[in-house]
């Protein structure tokens, strides 16, 4: 296989429009040569339809789609000579594998020992070469889009886009194929274009998630920097889940906010790059469940609240507790069951904690 660098794309304002409906709205995103770049939101944000408009099935109602620079917007499909791969495989059940692999090669008239060539490369690539002479229906699930990616790749396409390939494996299949599927861009160092709803699957993937709703582009970035600093309530809770603490600020200082959440002070670190709010105006905070620690009666933490246990539930690796508190609701916390400090049980009063840079301000939603 081929290990040029891969192709730069860009959108320009992308929007399609059915009638009043906007399914793509004024998105403009960039993705670098040989990143992988995750388009990530619930059903109808607008993701399948921009990989759509970027494999040429869609034509946009306006904006553009470019290709290290050049304008494909009017471009056909089969001649961007991308490669896709679909969730449901999309395999000639009649064939082989090896002429599965091999159908992209013969549109293009590749001569036999070429085809041969490529062929046996891209099996390889995917770790199928002895399965060549199988029909479709004589392997896995997870064999058969190893597959379609083996397909999607022998061309030596310019892109990969790839259409919630991994939604229709089970649990444990979809984390073994993510982590072929991370090997596999490394090695062919393509620029890959995923779309998913799932969001372990993006921030384990990608080198940038792009966060889509209605339409939109709410957040693009690394998927530790999404996680870690959501920049509204929608992205903190989609990627991820959270405790939304609504605060108004008491005090500003030069490094801390002192917030009050009904009769309960809390301590805000001030973020970088967002602006300072006003003496007595609203701010809501975001809060991991991980981030709150179960504190012993003598331990000291930036912000302290006590609770009770509402609920409890037991995941192998560790606990999700609900915790009831007078001020701030009903909190949401993450604790490892390894070396756990008690034994949970409902009614049981404890005692929370978190740093004053647990939290991150986030902004409401605009409708």
């Amino acid at each position: 296989m081929s290990r040029q660098a891969g192709h730069a794309l860009a959108l320009q304002g992308l929007s399609k429009r059915y009638g009043s409906f906007a399914a793509v709205d004024d998105v403009s995103l960039k993705v670098e040569r040989g990143q992988f770049l995750t388009l990530l939101g619930p059903s109808g944000s607008g993701k399948t339809t921009i990989l759509m408009c970027i494999a040429g099935f869609v034509a946009p109602s306006a904006g553009a789609v470019l290709l290290d620079g050049r304008d494909i917007t009017a471009l056909p499909p089969e001649r961007r000579d991308f490669g896709m791969v679909f969730q449901g495989y999309a395999l000639f059940p009649h064939m082989t594998v090896a002429e599965n692999v091999a159908f992209p090669l013969r549109v293009r008239k590749l001569g036999p020992a070429e085809r041969e060539a490529k062929v046996r490369a891209a099996l390889d690539l995917v770790q199928l070469g002895r399965f060549a002479d199988r029909l479709p229906r004589q392997l896995s699930g997870g064999q058969q889009q190893r597959v379609a990616l083996a397909r999607a790749l022998v061309f030596d396409p310019d892109l990969l886009l790839l259409d919630e390939p991994l939604s229709a494996l089970d649990k444990k299949l979809r984390a073994e194929l993510q982590e072929e599927l991370k090997a596999l861009h490394r090695r062919v160092g393509r620029t890959f274009v995923n779309v998913t709803h799932d969001q372990e699957e993006a921030l384990s993937l990608s080198d940038r998630v792009a966060i889509l709703n209605h339409g939109r582009l709410v957040q693009e970035g690394a998927p530790a920097a999404l996680y870690e600093y959501p920049h509204t309530r929608f992205v903190a809770d989609f990627l991820g889940k959270s405790n939304f603490l609504p605060c108004t600020v008491q005090e500003t200082g030069a490094e801390m906010l002192r917030l009050a959440a009904g009769g309960t002070q809390l301590v805000q670190r001030v973020t970088d790059g967002i602006p300072r709010p006003a003496h007595g105006s609203p701010l809501l905070l975001s809060l991991r469940p991980e981030k709150i620690a179960l504190l012993p009666d003598d331990a000291e933490a930036d912000n302290t609240v006590l609770g009770r246990i509402a609920s409890w539930s037991y995941l192998g690796a560790g606990f999700a507790l609900s915790i009831a508190t007078q001020d701030l609701g009903t909190l949401r916390i993450t604790l490892p069951s390894w070396g756990a400090p008690f034994a949970p049980a409902e009614g049981l009063p404890v005692r929370l904690g978190w740093s004053a840079t647990a939290s991150v301000p986030v902004a409401e939603d605009v409708p």
